[in-house]
């Protein structure tokens, strides 16, 4: 797609993001975006699109590190409650509980026998979401694997994305079939009608994130809320006195 293209549908969408957003205020809503996939998917980068025309108070993004020794102890799914949302909010888990079903098992963090139990209670805790009022959508970013290759490459070469590059990445690059199984085994154990899982194509990271936006849109029952009309007030005279910063320092004006 080209970029003129791409820019001009992201403004629409963000558009409706933004009414989204008052919606969501003004009713009372809670949403929960999940966006799981390979490394190099393109999740970092939705996110980004979604976020950057909204408020942070509204549109909260949760991307947790490794769990404590003390979080190691509870409830898998324990340390994720804590930032769901209020009323008025919607929380996007980049990574998700999902962890313990993909990387962790994957990379030998936790046992199968934990996987196939969080699997087999996973639904349970969804259907509670859901039926609390939260709502859920999930989504799976689908990069293949040469796509997946490149967008490496390029991590390893580009000092600005060198930072996404990390120990554990390059560890779980070679694990591709295996990362593909634990994929298959939980979208199978964990896609119900109440809290489905949907696809999203992201070898195309444009399209991929009109889509995604889009998609979100279109699963969410908002209206555009009548906002008042905005008046700019005067300036007020009382107190007037010159303002300007004399003597400060100056950041230098190098461009």
């Amino acid at each position: 797609m080209k970029t003129k293209a791409y820019e001009e549908h992201l403004r629409e969408l963000q558009v409706q993001l933004c009414y989204l957003q008052d919606w969501v205020k003004a009713t009372g809503a809670r949403v929960i975006l999940v966006f799981e996939g390979r490394d190099a998917a393109g999740k970092g980068g939705l996110i980004k699109a979604i976020t950057e025309r909204v408020s942070p108070r509204t549109f909260r993004v949760v991307a947790l590190t490794a769990p404590t020794e003390r979080e190691k102890t509870q409830l898998f799914v324990q340390r994720y409650i804590p930032h769901f949302p209020a009323g008025g909010e919607i929380v996007i888990f980049d990574r998700s509980w999902y962890n313990r079903a993909g990387v962790e098992y994957v990379m030998g963090f936790c046992t199968e026998e934990e996987r196939d139990q969080f699997l087999q209670g996973c639904p349970a805790v969804e259907k509670w979401m859901v039926e609390s009022g939260i709502i859920l959508i999930k989504t799976w970013l689908e990069v293949g694997m040469e796509e997946q290759d490149r967008r490496f490459e390029a991590r390893m070469t580009d000092p600005l994305r060198q930072w996404k590059l990390s120990p554990m990445d390059l560890e779980a690059f070679g694990r591709w079939y295996d990362y593909s199984r634990a994929r298959d085994t939980m979208l199978e154990a964990t896609d119900r009608k109440f809290a489905p899982w949907f696809i999203l194509p992201s070898n195309d990271k444009k399209q991929a994130r009109l889509n995604g936006i889009a998609h979100i849109l279109s699963m969410i029952p908002y209206e555009r809320v009548k906002r008042p009309q905005i008046k700019m007030p005067k300036r007020s005279d009382k107190g007037k006195y010159d303002d300007e910063l004399k003597g400060r320092r100056v950041v230098p004006q190098l461009y």
